[in-house]
């Protein structure tokens, strides 16, 4: 054992020991989708006087924080997206309804001097007892009010001249409901005020108090919300410019006990420095969650037992090796997920158990690379060969990697709600792959090769001969390449039918990116689609689509619809179907829906970009232009086949889309950069040749790593469920359309811009050893009486 071994071998046990020992006493963090309970976003929107900026949104969220600790909520947590946006996710809340009007209500209360009746039409309709159930904003948040002066309508609907806010929420001090059995007056909100916001309640008494007993001007109007909620006379003792002495008051009015509590608690929480909109909602039942994790569990493990078998088949014992670093791989991405915290979503979950698949990437190159190396020098050492085949295979790995990250890297910085969680997760699954095929397998691998009984046998290691379909391929040596204009003619056939798909079908957009609700229901008794379409359009709900999902379960999409409006909806159907239950709920505002599609298109115009930045930087831009084609190519497929099976689009999709172009450019990669080194050692050959005996030797790698990943997904789209299937599907396409593109759209592409091309050859690659440059320059600088002789 050498002593890079040496080090190779201690490095994985010490990170496999400190991953198990994370996995064993740390417990992962699951986001919402995963363990039930709602999430919901909020956009600060802009006043006359405030604009909705990072400070005056923390401060929101500050005060929407005691409003949720107030509820009782376990482990709320609350963040700021961005400059005017905030995430509150409450764990295990299914009906939002109570949270949603507590938290979107911005809660703005203002005291008025009254200065008599209006003439015109009061600004908002009669507020008959008190505030509403109404989970978005009150206030029109396009709409402002007269600084100068409001109308609105008191209590029993006559409209009232107010003058300017005196006094707001913020000088309160406390809130507190109480009912009061002797007066008679029923439940009332005390309010304790601050004690400067105490003297302007006292001056603004004091000057009500300076008009007649039973005059409009004697009343002090609350409002709430630009709603009058009560507007008492000043009591008759109170003298003129004398004003409540006591700094203390009561709203009264028709209140019920809850109105009264809700109404404290939201007073007591703060008024919100500006006012906020609820632009998007997800609650997930915990079953769905439960069940999502227990299928992508049994996912993984037969995916990864299936793709463990295939490669210990192709590769025998090294292939046996590489499926040990494989489970490695496993317990130390995982480890990675818990130490840093990383919130484990749905799609996060998929992307851990696809990057299963993807780990043997590495191994693969590595050792169709020494597979080639014992082919030409059969008497070579089986260790000699295996550091070549890691050698040589660097290059490839390095790139294919990098594309993958970039695709990670624009999940998350693109990517919305759940889908950073897939980048996240893609991310460390890409860092941790690579670790366990250059540190782990590389350590087993070549302490197994150091052993005599592995080199002597080589048909046991699985690498000392080549492959049976490589040595298929060059005994039949097909002229792939002799006209490459009749597979770009195959390529655009299948362009033009996915184009008409898209066209004839059109895409299925999800609710995420056009707005509107999507809820799943269970029943306890069967009901149909025609069914409960006839029984939701009876209760008022004529534009619901209803659909089946799972199990029995009925999906409803609906355009805006608000809580209230959905638990009418849900009563409607457990009139047919029994005992109702909310397995999933989505709400997108028509807004957030615009900006996410709009997202959509930015992300994978820069995902083109990037990939085609990094190519050109890598290799030849002939090369880079024909593999961003190629990956252009795959998106039209892939949607296409989405609108000709009548899928949705939507961001799980979008993720999955992305993920295809990263493992696209990762074939292309490998083609190309095989290209690269035979056309450099061999520049008076035709590049049509070149590009064949790449592509003959690069079958193999691109075959048995196709084959681990297909066998994760085909597991994942059978055992996954309806929240796994779509993602399944369309990778399964992707790498499918993405196997054949990176062959008969890339290479005949570049092909063709080489024949237009100016550019030279690429040179010859430089190797250290005898004959190289590096070699003679070396000999050059040696001493004149140093012979070269070592023991």
């Amino acid at each position: 054992m050498t002593r890079a071994t040496a080090v190779r071998a201690v490095l994985a046990v010490a990170v496999l020991l400190v991953s198990v020992y994370i996995s064993l006493t740390m417990s992962p963090r699951l986001g919402l989708d995963l363990q039930g309970g709602t999430r919901i976003v909020l956009q600060a929107r802009d006043t006359a006087t405030v604009e909705a900026d990072r400070e005056t949104t923390d401060r929101t969220l500050e005060v929407l924080r005691q409003r949720i600790d107030s509820l009782g909520v376990s482990e709320p947590t609350l963040t700021r997206s961005g400059e005017d946006r905030i995430i509150v996710e409450l764990p295990d809340v299914q009906d939002p309804r109570q949270a949603a009007e507590v938290i979107g209500r911005t809660a703005q209360l203002t005291f008025h001097a009254v200065e008599g009746p209006a003439v015109e039409e009061p600004d908002e309709k009669p507020s008959g007892s008190g505030p509403t159930a109404d989970p978005s904003p009150t206030a029109d948040p396009g709409s402002t009010a007269d600084p100068d002066g409001l109308t609105l309508s008191d209590e029993q609907g006559r409209a009232l001249a107010l003058g300017p806010a005196r006094l707001s929420g913020a000088g309160v001090e406390d809130a507190t409901a109480g009912f009061d059995a002797q007066g008679g007056a029923g439940w009332s909100v005390s309010l304790e005020f601050r004690k400067d916001a105490g003297q302007d309640w006292k001056r603004l008494t004091g000057e009500a108090a300076c008009h007649p007993a039973g005059d409009d001007r004697r009343r002090v109007a609350i409002v709430l919300d630009e709603k009058v909620i009560s507007s008492p006379q000043v009591d008759p003792s109170v003298g003129c410019k004398v004003g409540l002495p006591s700094g203390a008051t009561q709203i009264t009015g028709s209140f019920s006990a809850d109105e009264a509590r809700d109404l404290a608690l939201l007073i007591k929480g703060g008024a919100l420095p500006v006012p906020v909109e609820i632009v998007e909602q997800r609650t997930v039942g915990p079953t769905l969650g439960a069940a999502a994790i227990d299928a992508s569990a049994r996912a993984a493990l037969i995916g990864a037992a299936a793709t463990a078998l295939f490669i210990t088949i192709v590769y025998r014992l090294f292939g046996a090796l590489a499926a040990v670093a494989l489970g490695a791989y496993g317990v130390i991405s995982y480890a990675a997920l818990v130490a840093l915290g990383v919130t484990l979503t749905l799609p996060g979950l998929a992307g851990f158990v696809l990057a299963i698949g993807m780990a043997v990437d590495a191994n693969v190159l590595v050792f169709e690379r020494a597979r080639e190396e014992c082919a030409e020098r059969p008497k070579r050492s089986l260790r000699s060969a295996l550091t070549t085949g890691f050698t040589k295979a660097w290059s490839a790995v390095a790139d294919s990697n990098a594309t993958t990250l970039i695709a990670a890297g624009l999940l998350f910085f693109l990517g919305s709600g759940p889908v950073k969680g897939f980048g996240v997760t893609l991310a460390i699954g890409v860092i941790a792959s690579m670790f366990s095929a250059l540190v782990i397998a590389r350590a087993l691998t070549e302490i197994a090769a150091s052993t005599r009984f592995v080199s002597d046998y080589r048909s046991v290691n699985g690498i000392a001969r080549p492959g049976a379909v490589r040595t298929w391929l060059v005994r039949k040596d097909p002229q792939l390449f002799r006209k490459p204009v009749r597979w770009l003619v195959v390529s655009v056939a299948l362009v033009a039918v996915a184009v008409a798909g898209i066209v004839v079908r059109g895409i299925d957009l999800g609710v995420e990116f056009t707005g509107g609700r999507l809820v799943e229901y269970s029943t306890s008794r069967p009901v149909d689609v025609e069914t409960a379409r006839d029984t939701l359009s009876a209760a008022g709900f004529g534009d619901a689509e209803v659909t089946t999902a799972g199990d029995g379960d009925l999906s409803v999409r609906t355009g805006k619809l608000d809580n209230d409006g959905e638990h009418a909806l849900r009563t409607a159907l457990a009139e047919e179907g029994g005992e109702t239950t909310k397995v999933r709920d989505e709400l997108i505002g028509p807004s957030l829906g615009d900006e996410l599609r709009r997202n959509a298109l930015i992300a994978l115009g820069v995902a083109v970009a990037v990939q085609l930045a990094y190519l050109a930087v890598r290799f030849r831009w002939t090369f880079a232009v024909a593999s961003v084609g190629a990956m252009v190519h795959d998106v039209i497929l892939v949607v296409g086949a989405f609108a000709w099976l009548g899928r949705p689009v939507d961001g799980i999709f979008l993720a999955a889309l992305l993920t295809v172009i990263g493992y696209s450019v990762n074939d292309s990669v490998v083609v190309f950069d095989r290209v690269r080194e035979l056309w450099g050692a061999n520049r008076r050959t035709p590049l049509d040749t070149i590009a064949r005996r790449a592509v003959l030797q690069t079958v193999p790698r691109t075959v048995n790593t196709g084959m681990g990943a297909l066998f994760i997904l085909a597991a994942l789209a059978v055992l996954g469920g309806d929240s796994l299937a779509d993602f399944a599907l369309a990778l399964l396409i992707g790498i499918c359309v993405g196997t054949w593109s990176s062959v008969f759209t890339a290479v005949p592409g570049a092909i063709l811009l080489e024949r237009n091309a100016k550019t030279p050859p690429p040179a010859p690659g430089k190797r250290k050893g005898k004959g190289s440059a590096r070699g003679r320059q070396s000999a050059s600088r040696r001493d004149p009486l140093d012979n070269g002789a070592r023991v």
